[in-house]
């Protein structure tokens, strides 16, 4: 059951997580290139946004259940 939780948790963090780390990203290069991102720059901000929105969601969801059942009260 603990791993069901963890890949549910992290479902469900992936999407808000990945458009906030998204927007900054897109964010952060437009100002530092003073212009509009075209499609292809766009969309490898969102590939990039998706890797790192995994490797933060996913122990982020490990560590949160492994609190929630036991781990970090003691």
């Amino acid at each position: 059951m603990f791993y069901f939780w963890v890949v549910l948790l992290a479902l469900l963090l992936f999407l808000p997580v990945s458009n906030l780390v998204w927007v900054g990203s897109v964010r952060r290069l437009q100002r530092k290139l003073h212009r509009q991102l075209n499609t292809d720059e766009l969309q490898g901000q969102k590939r990039r946004a998706r890797f790192i929105s995994l490797l933060l969601v996913l122990p982020f969801s490990w560590l949160f259940n492994l609190y929630l059942v036991g781990g970090g009260r003691g």
